[in-house]
């Protein structure tokens, strides 16, 4: 499990060390180091310049002392990150597609079509709702535990909390 381990915001600009103040917008960014997801933050003023590569982003802002938490994060991002971590073969990144599959499939916005076995795996044909082509998400057979656990580090990466 500790492969899903992903770091929550430091609170400081990645390519600077400056610290991110209330109010400050940012971009959260992961990096793909093979076996897990790296997040770093960076200041839009270092974002802009130096165009860090990264494997997905969303600007965020920092909120302010007692502002209320931001619950969701926009659907845009979470389609984003499904369909870049389309055709990847590590566990973790597999992992993540699919509980991605589960949270697009609940919003409504990703349907599924069918099943197929190929080699011992289950391989869920699903489409988004306004689209005709498929995208084929493996089933990594997660329990319940284990889908809570992806959720929650997904959770906490995509809200941008400091």
């Amino acid at each position: 499990m500790e492969q899903w381990q992903i770091d929550k915001s430091s609170g400081v600009c990645a390519g600077t060390g400056a610290e991110l103040k209330p109010g400050d917008e940012y971009y959260a960014a992961l990096i793909d180091s093979q076996d897990r997801f790296e997040r770093r933050d960076y200041s839009c003023q270092y974002w802009q310049q130096h165009q860090p590569e990264v494997y997905s982003f969303w600007k965020t802002k920092v909120p302010l002392p007692n502002e209320k938490k931001k619950l969701f994060v926009d659907d845009g991002i979470l389609i984003n990150f499904f369909e870049r971590l389309e055709g990847e073969k590590e566990p973790v990144k597999v992992n993540f597609r699919f509980v991605l599959a589960l949270i697009l499939m609940r919003k409504r916005l990703l349907k599924y079509e069918d099943t197929r076995r190929e080699a011992g795996h289950e391989i869920w044909q699903m489409r988004f709702v306004r689209e005709k082509e498929f995208h084929e998400v493996l089933n990594p057979q997660l329990d319940d535990e284990q889908i809570e656990q992806v959720s929650h580090e997904l959770s906490s990466i995509l809200r941008g909390e400091l």
